[in-house]
């Protein structure tokens, strides 16, 4: 009997990378994925935090897209080996700080060296031709093929007849004919293979998983280098790039203000390590302070946190000040009024 064949795909979570896999699967392959955690994911966390989406589904959405094609998903943290991706890439970035083609590069050579150790004879990604303006056109599809260093073991089910056979395709493992030659950013042939396998619920179609295509939090980034003279980060610094509002009133510190009760708690995981600010006398959001706040910024970061209070509209506000020490300090302050807080705060 001819050997079942075996590939591994990445699966991101969406739905591109979820009907790829299914493609394969419809053709008899063994499939098994791979999740590479960057610390940049978009699933399962802000909306995991934030009040506001309590209703929405707690998911990280690689593990549920997994489980819905029945498959094995290995989970690979790569935080630190993919540092080298963001602050480094060599083929830039896309419209903010996310280095879509070096990435797509780094996760196709994993999963090579993964492939490999494990016995599997191709790798599949639910790449689509003209699909991302950076890393998903006809001129960059053989450079992460090349760069990867898997050349024709990389198949994309989804635009394959747009592109040249494969070793899978020649070796007659997997069948040319019944593969794709989807291109651009229509959904339209995604909504209709999904109508085709039946699948009912999936990521939202067009929907990043990367915070680092967001501008917001791409700004955010960049603001933390540039206020550190560095370009480095850790987790603590990504995790807390998501969370909260962010204002810095002096070049030498930065509030990360809590926008409900879920920021606040989630904060509050941080509170010891960092100065934060708490006000007494009414309800408000935890503050944290990034950066150093020095005695002459008390007064006007108390007034920073009592305008996002409940006592937003009072005469006067009571804030709290704690050090990592457990040094406090109480202030009487008056609230700032929005016309009072420069847009250019906001980062």
């Amino acid at each position: 009997m001819e050997k079942q064949r075996k590939a591994v795909a990445l699966i991101s979570g969406g739905l591109d990378s979820m009907l790829a896999a299914k493609v394969m699967q419809e053709q008899g392959i063994h499939v098994e994925g791979i999740n590479f955690f960057t610390g940049f994911c978009v699933e399962g966390h802000t909306h995991a935090i934030r009040n506001k989406d309590k209703k929405r589904a707690k998911r990280n959405n690689a593990l549920w897209a997994a489980e819905q094609l029945g498959i094995k998903l290995h989970m690979v943290e790569v935080i630190d080996e993919y540092k080298d991706v963001v602050l480094n890439p060599k083929y830039g970035y896309g419209a903010h700080l996310n280095p879509c083609l070096d990435c797509k590069c780094f996760m196709v050579t994993k999963a090579l060296a993964w492939m490999k150790e494990n016995g599997f004879d191709f790798i599949v990604t639910g790449e689509v031709v003209g699909q991302r303006p950076k890393s998903q056109r006809a001129d960059t599809m053989p450079v992460v093929a090349r760069e990867s260093g898997a050349h024709d073991l990389l198949l994309r089910p989804l635009c394959a007849k747009n592109l040249p056979p494969t070793l899978p395709e020649r070796e007659g493992w997997v069948d040319r004919d019944k593969l794709y030659d989807f291109s651009g950013r229509s959904r339209k042939p995604q909504m209709a293979l999904v109508a085709r396998f039946g699948i009912e619920d999936y990521a939202q179609p067009a929907g990043g998983c990367c915070f680092l295509t967001d501008a917001n939090y791409s700004a955010k980034l960049a603001d933390l280098w540039q206020a550190r003279s560095a370009r480095d980060y850790d987790l603590d610094d990504i995790m807390l790039l998501k969370v909260g509002r962010h204002l810095r009133p002096r070049p030498h510190f930065k509030l990360i203000v809590a926008r409900d009760g879920g920021e606040s708690n989630y904060l509050e995981g941080y509170a010891k390590e960092f100065i934060h600010l708490r006000t007494v006398s009414h309800k408000g959001p935890l503050t944290l302070v990034d950066g150093a706040l020095e005695e002459e910024d008390m007064i006007l970061a108390g007034q920073l946190v009592a305008r996002f209070s409940q006592g937003r509209e009072a005469q006067q506000v009571q804030v709290k000040v704690v050090r990592p020490s457990g040094l406090t300090q109480t202030l009487e302050v008056a609230p700032l009024s929005n016309e009072d807080i420069p847009k250019e705060w906001y980062v």
